[in-house]
């Protein structure tokens, strides 16, 4: 069943990572830009309907636009390279927020106990070499960053991703 997804896209940060990603990176290779996810996986895509979108434009609307930077390239046990914005604690109140709201649809299935906010360089199936992506990416560390919006991205029939909608934080 299609899936879909509620992200921070950080356009900042393709100039930079985008080469990698497409290389690496399971979503970029199925259109999905340079973002932090907020909640994955989110309502199957049938679900979606006005009442859902005007209760996460209300939702988003609550909260604050956001100014990040991307600090430390790290790499999680399972090899996935990533990116770590700073302050992260920006987004984990963003993911508890979506949460709250929604608590049916736990970040990840909850197969982990903390959700670390991050921007995927490459995934742990792709095993990126972290070498090269240093020597690369940490020359523009620390990246500056805003997020004046949430995006829904869905999964089509193909396994392509393309953006529902898009939620303005702050009002």
């Amino acid at each position: 069943m299609p899936e879909t997804a509620l992200v921070v896209e950080v356009p900042e940060a393709e100039p930079f990572v985008a080469e990698w990603r497409a290389k690496y990176d399971w979503s970029a290779q199925r259109g999905v830009p340079a973002h932090i996810t907020i909640l994955y996986p989110f309502v199957e895509r049938e679900r979606i309907d006005d009442a859902l979108l005007d209760d996460l434009r209300a939702l988003f609307a609550a909260q604050a636009p956001l100014e990040f930077s991307l600090t430390e390239l790290r790499r999680f046990p399972d090899g996935t390279l990533w990116l770590a914005p700073d302050p992260a604690d920006l987004f984990t109140k963003l993911t508890e927020a979506v949460v709250d709201r929604y608590p049916e649809y736990p970040p990840y299935e909850g197969i982990h106990e903390e959700v670390i906010p991050h921007l995927t360089i490459g995934d742990g199936m792709n095993s990126p070499p972290r070498d090269d992506i240093e020597a690369a990416v940490t020359p523009s560390l620390p990246l500056r960053a805003s997020a004046n919006a949430a995006t829904l991205f869905t999964e089509g029939d193909d396994g392509m991703w393309s953006t529902a909608h898009t939620f303005t934080l702050g009002k």
